[in-house]
């Protein structure tokens, strides 16, 4: 299910909720508005219009239902969009379906189109634009919002993703305004990733209570693994291949619930980098873990790694690692490694529980500290630690480490994060990915060596 203001951003509509259920619809043309009336219509949804205000009785509408209605036989079939002064921008129904969002907020930003097609799933979508427009910073902008393979030619780009990805293309474009494309890539990264981290800390969830959280993550998920679940016990379980899939396969994990359940009416206080909440915890145990690896996620297809990341968010890890002792087996068989993030502090590589109990060989947090260092990540040590779903994947023989996700003082009032050690965290996930041979020959090296073991 989707939130009607959300589905509003992704399909293209400039209507903004005030409050629950409540759209200011005053931003918005006549044409736009006829468009959306009748797509409340064929959906049966419930609404009543009054001077330029919307509301509307169902709050969340499942977006395979909002795409069969807004579709119809030649939607888009011109394709020619003019814009610039004296131009009238065209109504959405005009668009391609799965254009009309991303156009819209490229627009609105200063980016001027031309021409548009969504590639109707034969061919690369494709965006012209007018000849004033700057090719290099739509090129950035997309790049951070998570569209890497852009290829350009003239004015005109093609975006090697699915064409559902434009419709989160459009969300996180809505985030952005015309004053932020004038800053550089690295600064929009920061902004982008903290404003999806500081939805995820917004987002309540403690042990057994997962729901509204597992179904944030699985809606950032649904259009980028290429397979996706929910677990018996209720974990999320992804897979992504990237490049030709002939490498290592890679475990991420973090987990869904919090040790106890927000305090209503709490704030994320925010002093800098330091986050931390105006009352009981703040969450980042792991919330922040849960958003690096959406973000890495984000980020892995613009990097050089070759092979197959499995995805996975576990339930009622506070409890006992309930959900990581729950995940089949076959799941987990052809892992060769695997990274979780769930440590407090910035630095920490933990290759074992208090120093007894092994999560990995001494050579492979060796590895991931020699990598952090040459590659201007200074800091990271290979440290014993605490309990954590490492040690589950530890248990499957799998090569594992628990990585430090910016946060301290877990479990109390006085809990706070490190944004910047959050990115961080990101940043040495990307670079070891990156260093595809050695990782090859590290995981090729632990093979042997458990070969002569047993």
């Amino acid at each position: 299910m989707q939130n009607l203001n959300r589905l509003f951003i992704r399909h293209g509509f400039l209507v903004e909720e005030i409050e629950e259920g409540r759209f200011d619809c005053r931003k918005e043309t006549e044409e736009n508005m006829m468009f959306l009336i009748e797509t409340l219509d064929e959906l049966f949804v419930a609404y009543t219009k009054i001077k330029g205000l919307l509301k509307i009785e169902e709050t969340d509408i499942d977006e395979e239902r909002w795409l069969r209605a807004v579709d119809f036989t030649y939607r888009g079939r011109t394709e020619m969009l003019q814009f610039g002064p004296g131009v009238d921008i065209p109504g959405i129904k005009n668009f391609d379906t799965y254009m009309a969002g991303i156009i819209r907020q490229l627009n609105r930003l200063g980016l001027s189109t031309t021409s548009c097609c969504d590639g109707h799933e034969k061919k690369l979508p494709s965006i012209s634009f007018t000849r004033d427009t700057d090719i290099t910073t739509v090129v950035k902008v997309l790049t951070v919002i998570g569209l890497p393979n852009v290829h350009v030619r003239n004015h005109s780009i093609s975006i090697r993703a699915p064409r559902i990805q434009l419709l989160d293309a459009a969300e996180a474009l809505s985030t952005f305004s015309p004053e932020d494309l004038k800053k550089d890539i690295e600064e929009l990264k920061k902004q982008s990733f903290l404003m999806e981290l500081e939805s995820c800390l917004s987002i309540d969830g403690d042990s057994g209570d997962e729901e509204d959280i597992r179904d944030w993550v699985l809606s950032k998920l649904v259009n980028h693994a290429d397979s996706l679940e929910v677990d018996s016990k209720g974990n999320i379980l992804a897979v992504k291949v990237y490049g030709r899939g002939k490498g290592p396969v890679i475990l991420l994990n973090a987990h869904l619930d919090t040790v106890c359940s927000f305090d209503e009416g709490r704030e994320i206080i925010k002093d800098g980098n330091i986050w931390s909440s105006s009352s009981g915890i703040l969450g980042a145990d792991d919330r922040a873990g849960v958003a690096i690896l959406l973000e890495t996620l984000k980020r892995l297809d613009a990097k050089n790694f070759n092979g197959t990341v499995k995805y996975i968010f576990t339930v009622e890890e506070e409890i006992g690692l309930l959900g990581a002792k729950g995940v089949e087996a076959n799941f987990l068989h052809d892992v060769d490694v695997a990274f979780v993030i769930d440590r407090r502090g910035t630095g920490d590589i933990v290759t074992s529980c208090g120093g007894y109990e092994k999560f990995c060989d001494d050579s492979f947090g060796e590895f991931i500290e020699e990598t952090a260092s040459n590659n201007g990540l200074p800091g990271w040590k290979c440290t014993a630690g605490g309990s954590s779903d490492t040690r589950i994947w530890a248990s499957h023989g799998i090569q594992s480490v628990n990585l430090s996700a910016g946060y301290y003082h877990e479990h109390t009032a006085d809990e706070c994060l490190d944004v910047e050690g959050c990115l961080g965290t990101v940043e040495l996930l990307l670079t070891v990915l990156s260093e595809g041979k050695k990782l090859r020959e590290i995981i090729r090296s632990l093979k042997e060596m458990k070969k002569m073991i047993s």
